[in-house]
């Protein structure tokens, strides 16, 4: 027996497919340093767009929560247009200051919003026991948009030959998003919007989202999950230089410009990458049963997590690429079973009525350890190279993870993790 695949999860799922169709992905670090940009400047406008998530993520879950989810949603798809156009039409560092202000505000009427909708839907259908097969299902269709996303964002430059149009072209899944997401029913906005029930509405949520931050089991589980993201979503950006150093070294396709031999080795490199995140996804919910449960399953990916890192940094370090590469994707696999784990952790910790809240308090989290971590690891990048910043995350990483580790029932792990 499992869950539903009824006309919802394909909805929820094409959600996801779209919303993973960022041409610009896979190229970002590389459009910023053919703009000039170093990797201190690069760190500060990541800086940027996560301080400006900060200003707006909690009350962005709030609003969803009190008067809805589908027009947050909205909103979010919106900005993110706004947001690429700009980068396209306006390619100076003030302008890409502003677009990541703008990106910020999609982030933030997005992150957590549409988690709570699929573990809404789980509870009014029942299913509730389904979590992490199911989360992990329609994030495994997210994870082939990005994987597709990687061979039409390497088209994209090799035809172009510049890194600049795959703004333009990541507008369109967006504008799709919106008609998919308006389609989506009434009973998943998590609240009556009619005016005379929107006191009570945030009298209640307000009572429930303090109780997050009192309830010890909750806030760690939060924190756990933000932290590790935080360090995997900043360190994986500097796979793209290693990507691009390969290329260059290829004995191969040297009668073509070096950017349109590295388009075709990061849009490989990085298919097979979200490929494969797409089947760790599908299959969390069965690698939590195999190791003894969620927790020692989230405690166990922290510790190969931070390996990872730190054996990526080493052989980035000594041109040794194709181990980097592997450590990447191990870490790609890693995270993907990672997250609906967590998803399903939080949800469990945490009142349904505020879902959307508690998990843009965890984005809140992850924004601000990202804030501190990109414009520190871009300065180190600058200053002593991409491979002992990576390596140098990873040991940081490995010391936060005894105070950080979950605990069944209010003890420690009955393993010796």
């Amino acid at each position: 027996m499992t869950f539903i695949r009824d006309r919802q999860f394909h909805k929820f799922s094409a959600y996801g497919f779209l919303k993973n169709l960022r041409f610009f992905e896979p190229f970002i670090i590389l459009y910023f340093r053919e703009a000039g940009f170093s990797f201190l400047d690069i760190g500060i406008l990541f800086a940027i767009r996560e301080i400006a998530t900060v200003l707006l993520e909690v009350p962005t879950g709030l609003v969803a929560d009190i008067c809805g989810r589908k027009i947050s949603m909205i909103f979010s798809m919106a900005a993110y247009i706004v947001s690429f156009l700009t980068f396209f039409f306006f390619p100076s560092y003030a302008a890409a200051a502003g677009a990541m202000i703008l990106f910020a505000c999609g982030e933030a009427f997005r992150t957590g919003t549409h988690k709570a909708m699929i573990l809404e839907y789980l509870r009014i259908t029942g299913q509730e026991e389904w979590k992490p097969d199911y989360y992990g299902a329609t994030r495994a269709a997210s994870k082939l948009g990005s994987a597709l996303n990687a061979l039409i964002a390497a088209t994209l430059v090799f035809i172009s030959g510049s890194f600049r149009y795959v703004f333009l072209a990541a507008a369109f899944p967006c504008l799709i998003n919106i008609i998919n997401l308006a389609s989506y029913p009434h009973a998943l906005n998590g609240t009556d919007v009619r005016k005379k029930h929107v006191r009570p509405g945030i009298k209640d949520t307000l009572k429930h989202f303090a109780s997050i931050f009192r309830n010890h089991d909750a806030r760690l589980s939060i924190i756990n999950s933000a932290v590790f993201d935080s360090f995997f979503k900043v360190t994986k950006e500097y796979l793209q230089p290693v990507l691009k150093a390969m290329a260059i070294g290829l004995p191969i396709l040297t009668a073509l410009t070096v950017d349109r031999r590295t388009a075709i080795v990061i849009g490989l490199v990085y298919f097979v990458l979200f490929l494969s995140a797409s089947t760790a996804s599908r299959y969390s919910g069965k690698f939590s049963r195999r190791i003894s449960g969620v927790v020692q399953s989230i405690n166990i990916i922290w510790i190969i997590g931070f390996s990872m890192l730190i054996i990526a940094g080493v052989f980035q370090d000594i041109s040794v690429y194709v181990v980097t590469i592997g450590a990447y994707l191990v870490l790609f696999i890693l995270q993907n079973l990672r997250r609906p784990l967590c998803v399903t952790y939080i949800s469990d910790k945490v009142p349904h009525r505020v879902m959307a809240s508690g998990l843009s308090v965890e984005s809140l989290i992850k924004t601000l350890a990202m804030a501190i971590l990109a414009p520190a690891c871009g300065y180190l990048a600058d200053l002593a190279g991409v491979g002992i910043t990576v390596a140098a995350a990873g040991v940081l990483m490995g010391f936060l993870y005894l105070p950080l580790r979950l605990r069944k029932s209010g003890q420690e792990s009955a393993s010796a993790l």
